[in-house]
């Protein structure tokens, strides 16, 4: 089988054929025993800058689980790091910044990303596309909101409230500021795709915090920015964010091929709210794989008789994978998805068909 030809992109383009496919985010790393002890001593950035472990950690979730695409090991604060933004991630914590953007002037500290920046991403993603076969390779960036979060509340937050108020008070610098993110994260996800990735995901984690209309106002242009220059590269661009249920349309309107949903709502409904023209992606909620086998089983299900009234759908959790999550269980999902998904999204299709007076 050759690449352009596997399940992935086949449903990324809305050809879905005989196999779902699935993958998770964040199955690089976190719930494998393989990974802790491969990363043991070793810090977040320091693993992200070293091709051998890259390729490693990203590679060891396809040889246990067989999913069908790779994602590629990073963290969305890497391009920033390389680009001389004093930052550590902080187990526990998460990304801390040792300056956070306040005034115009601190801006100067985001100059443009170059690929000599990041030449560890290049020799890794090569590495990686080299050992994958028919399988593709996902990169990976954070949209310029969720890094300009980060880089304005100085680490993670629960409300946004800087940001937001930096936004609305100030936004001759926000447009500076996501203007610049979104060139970096335009040019970290060209790296990786120059390499050899065959499809990317821009991740908008925190996007949900904001209402539709200033997320369309402040916002979109800058993903939008970001999805236009990766689709100059000709690959499928999935756009993902968390608690993003009224802002789905405008994610994919920002330029995106499939939106990733997470578990707040139904596949089938948020196909209809995005329209034909998009794949989905997700959405099992993570906090269910240490449910019940039986019952967890029967929620895999749901999820694809859900999504089989997208056009296309691409199968995955609904967020990352919790560090707990025993890997066994993941499997168990790779193989049920792969074993009974066709036949119950061609059943849950007809009966769509059938309800809506197609048949």
């Amino acid at each position: 089988m050759a690449l352009n030809d596997s399940a992935l992109l086949a449903a990324a383009h809305r050809r879905q054929g005989d196999r779902l496919p699935i993958w998770f985010m964040r199955q690089a790393g976190r719930s494998l025993p393989e990974y802790r002890a491969l990363r043991q001593g070793i810090s977040m950035l320091d693993s992200c800058a070293r091709p051998d472990l890259v390729t490693e950690i990203t590679l060891q979730p396809v040889r246990r689980h067989a999913v069908d695409a790779a994602i590629f090991y990073s963290d969305i604060m890497v391009p920033l790091k390389a680009i001389g933004v004093d930052l550590e991630i902080v187990g526990g914590v998460g990304p801390v910044i040792a300056a956070p953007i306040t005034r115009v002037a601190d801006l100067d500290t985001l100059r443009p990303l170059e690929p000599a920046d990041v030449g560890y991403v290049s020799e890794a993603v090569a590495a990686i596309v080299a050992e994958l076969g028919d399988r593709p390779l996902i990169g990976f960036a954070g949209a310029p909101f969720t890094l300009a979060s980060y880089l304005i509340e100085g680490g993670p937050s629960k409300d946004y409230a800087k940001t937001k108020s930096l936004m609305i008070a100030q936004p001759e610098l926000w447009l500076d500021l996501c203007s610049r993110l979104a060139d970096i994260s335009a040019a970290f996800l060209t790296v990786q795709v120059q390499a050899g990735a065959s499809a990317v995901q821009l991740f908008d984690s925190w996007a949900g915090s904001l209402s539709a209309a200033d997320y369309a106002g402040f916002v979109q242009p800058h993903s939008a920015a970001v999805l236009r220059r990766v689709g100059e590269l000709g690959v499928p661009r999935i756009h993902f964010g968390v608690g993003t249920s009224e802002l789905l349309p405008l994610m994919g309107a920002a330029g995106a091929d499939v939106v990733g949903v997470d578990w707040r709502l139904p596949l089938a409904e948020a196909s209809r709210r995005i329209g034909p023209d998009f794949a989905v992606q997700g959405n099992l909620d993570p906090a269910l794989l240490t449910a019940p086998w039986p019952v967890l089983a029967e929620r895999v299900r749901d999820v694809i008789r859900s999504g089989a009234h997208a056009p296309g759908h691409i199968f995955n959790l609904g967020h990352g994978v919790p560090p707990t999550t025993d890997p066994d269980v993941l499997t168990r999902i790779v193989e049920l998805v792969h074993t009974e998904g066709p036949e119950i999204r061609a059943e849950a299709g007809a009966l769509a068909d059938v309800t809506s007076g197609r048949a």
